[in-house]
């Protein structure tokens, strides 16, 4: 994972026709950040909560994680961007001299931690978290642990297409939560 493989593969999606990008949702992939502002410079990014979540637990004594996990939710249960940022930066204060290096994270990402904030309420849920992607991911895990091996690169390519467009059929007409409301 760096700045060029990223560079790539967002070219290629370019080349293939996706002209523009309004939000990009992402772990804390290097590069990812910087590969997206050179390809489509216009794009929102957004660091998935739950992904920074999991990593702020990592960090923390146990005792201390269900305490601030609760604490750190508060910032995506808001109701617009100004009591998020004031609940993050309380978050700060409380927790900073105990886990400086948590908060120093945090810090250096927080532009990154709010944008869900600058679209409508409706999604805002489905929008802070890598959970959509996650989820298609697990239907793939789960499709592919009885095939033991692919014999070639091809195959494989294969076999996800067809579990991607199968996917798809199958949710076409499904509307995610709160875009319905949005359109």
């Amino acid at each position: 994972e760096n700045i060029e493989v990223w560079t790539d593969m967002l070219q290629n999606m370019k080349s293939r026709g996706l002209k523009q990008v309004e939000l990009f949702l992402s772990d804390g992939v290097v590069g990812m950040k910087t590969a997206l502002a050179r390809t489509y410079p216009k794009a929102h990014f957004q660091r998935c909560l739950v992904h920074v979540m999991r990593n702020i637990c990592a960090k923390v004594r146990v005792d201390d994680r269900e305490k601030i996990m609760n604490e750190f939710k508060q910032v995506h249960q808001q109701t617009n961007k100004e009591e998020a940022t004031a609940v993050l930066h309380d978050f700060y204060t409380k927790w900073g001299k105990v886990y400086s290096h948590v908060i120093r994270s945090l810090k250096d990402i927080e532009p990154d931690l709010l944008v869900f904030y600058n679209y409508p309420k409706q999604i805002r849920a489905s929008i802070y978290s890598t959970n959509m992607i996650e989820s298609f991911n697990n239907v793939i895990k789960r499709k592919a642990k009885p095939k033991a091996e692919c014999p070639t690169e091809q195959s494989l390519d294969a076999f996800i297409g067809i579990q991607a467009m199968s996917y798809n059929d199958r949710n076409f007409n499904r509307i995610h939560k709160g875009f319905g409301q949005v359109q």
